[in-house]
């Protein structure tokens, strides 16, 4: 295994402690109330969305305390 490469093992069939489950509820908040025509346009609407992203707005979001907590014990 790369050394960059941190597991963190999770619950079977756990989404609620998923970080990128966090990061796409957001994400469709943004889009639950808009009228999309066709895919490409859900793919423009959708890539307008994660552009807007800040990094300060995932962490907040995927950020969770277990997960901070295991990086800060493999010294990232």
């Amino acid at each position: 295994m790369p050394e960059n490469v941190i597991l963190l093992f999770q619950p079977p069939y756990s989404p609620q402690v998923n970080p990128i489950e966090r990061l796409w509820k957001e994400i469709k908040k943004e889009l639950k109330w808009e009228l999309i025509e066709n895919l490409d346009s859900l793919r423009n609407r959708l890539d307008k969305v994660l552009q807007e992203l800040t990094p300060q707005a995932i962490k907040s979001v995927t950020g969770w305390d277990f997960i901070l907590d295991a990086l800060s014990v493999a010294y990232i």
